[in-house]
């Protein structure tokens, strides 16, 4: 396997030492991007919200498709920012570990998109809060195998690929989101390898903006693909209409290149031309990036933060356009918001029920969860802890396993014994 100038020991890393097979062909990054894909946490993503619930139609898409449709970019901006000076054919951004990124950049998402997450992170605030990207890390350091009881020992490289936020939930405890769980101190030093964060680096939005440059990328292919795939599953699903859009578009103070741009859209609609027209637009993206060095605390150490991403002013407007049309045309439409609020009922009540059982212990001895779940619960003593257990067992869930188990809860007509658990 021809070396990679761009990488040292230092991105390979590992927290623990890592065993290697005798005869390994990989190398730590495809190990890295094997180990996600053969875990049940990317598999539950299949089954996760990304704009309608899963399982509500067969062909729009789920947190699965999502994710790998990130990783099809990320790995097609790699090849494309080969043809950079800063580049050469033995020093590179390794595609497998971008790939790595995107496809675990979701696995902390819990079920019902974000919805859930703003739930789960209020129903959280007394245990230290929830956050879609810090449980992410939590599950590739401390959960993925093992039943939910072990990490996959992630090297360095791929941990800085996945953190788009570098803060703690203490350093920015009013925030509703954008924070790393306090207990991951331990793992945000493993990354920055013990330095601390210059002073101009203050927690929050500064801060997180200090990414890895395979983060950037995985960021950026992110904004694509939801910003383009948001708008094409809306409009199959009958919210966004020519009509709608024409009508959204009129009230709405739009420069020449945005009236543009919605022009365009109206027309794919009209010509029925939806997937082909927002697929050529995802090349678009692509070839709106190049690199640019730059210097900071951690560039004499890594090749990773001496490059930054540059995104073309005008395709990062016009993505921005792409949200603002899905937000408030599909995800602020009535027939989602009622599915949103039910979703908030569902887990604030099996939140509740779990909540007076296992953490504040004051809701009898009904066995209501798997027993080794259950077992771990009952030994740790501290609430917190418990909480964050608790927190881990309802965010894994799927949108159907939720459902289900509310059903089985609360849903006097549903829960034979026969039924399926």
């Amino acid at each position: 396997m021809p070396a990679n100038r761009f990488y040292s020991a230092f991105d390979t890393e590992t927290l623990a030492p890592r065993r290697t097979s005798e005869g390994e062909y990989r190398n730590a990054f495809q190990i890295d991007r094997d180990r996600i894909i053969h875990s049940s946490a990317f598999r539950r993503l299949q089954s996760k919200t990304q704009v309608f619930l899963s399982g509500e139609y067969d062909f729009y898409r789920t947190r699965l498709t999502h994710s790998i449709e990130v990783a099809q970019i990320g790995r097609s901006i790699c090849s494309y920012l080969q043809q950079s000076d800063l580049l050469a054919d033995d020093c590179f951004i390794d595609p497998d570990l971008v790939e790595s990124a995107c496809l675990a950049h979701d696995l902390g998402h819990p079920p019902f998109g974000h919805t859930g997450e703003r739930t789960l992170h209020a129903l959280m605030q007394p245990y230290g809060g929830f956050e879609g990207n810090a449980q992410t890390l939590r599950i590739l350091t401390q959960t993925i195998f093992s039943e939910g009881r072990d990490g996959m020992n992630p090297t360095r490289a791929l941990l800085d690929g996945v953190l788009k936020y570098k803060t703690l939930q203490a350093e920015t405890p009013t925030a509703p989101n954008h924070f790393l769980y306090n207990d991951q101190e331990h793992w945000l030093d493993f990354v920055v390898a013990g330095q601390a964060f210059p002073a101009e680096l203050t927690p929050g939005k500064v801060r997180n903006g200090f990414k890895s440059i395979e983060c950037q990328i995985m960021d950026w292919a992110d904004d694509t693909a939801y910003s383009l795939n948001d708008v094409a599953d809306g409009i199959r699903a009958g919210f966004i209409s020519l009509e709608k859009l024409e009508r959204w578009a009129s009230s709405q103070s739009l420069d020449t290149a945005g009236a543009e741009h919605v022009a365009y859209l109206c027309k794919a609609i009209r010509d029925q031309r939806v997937e082909a027209r927002l697929n050529r637009m995802i090349g678009e993206c692509i070839r709106a990036v190049s690199l640019r060095a730059t210097s900071n605390f951690l560039s004499p150490q890594s090749q990773r933060h001496a490059h930054e991403l540059v995104i073309d002013p005008t395709v990062k407007t016009r993505t921005k356009l792409n949200k603002r049309i899905s937000l408030e045309l599909v995800f602020q439409a009535p027939a989602l918001q009622q599915l949103d609020h039910k979703a908030d009922v569902i887990l604030r009540k099996l939140f509740g029920v779990l909540r007076d059982r296992y953490i504040e212990r004051t809701g009898g001895k009904l066995h209501l969860l798997p027993g080794d779940v259950e077992k771990v619960l009952e030994a740790t003593e501290d609430k917190t802890a418990r909480a964050r257990l608790v927190c881990d067992w309802v965010a894994n869930m799927t949108d159907s396993f939720a459902f289900r188990t509310y059903r089985r809860l609360f849903d006097a007509e549903f829960g034979s014994i026969t039924d399926l658990v």
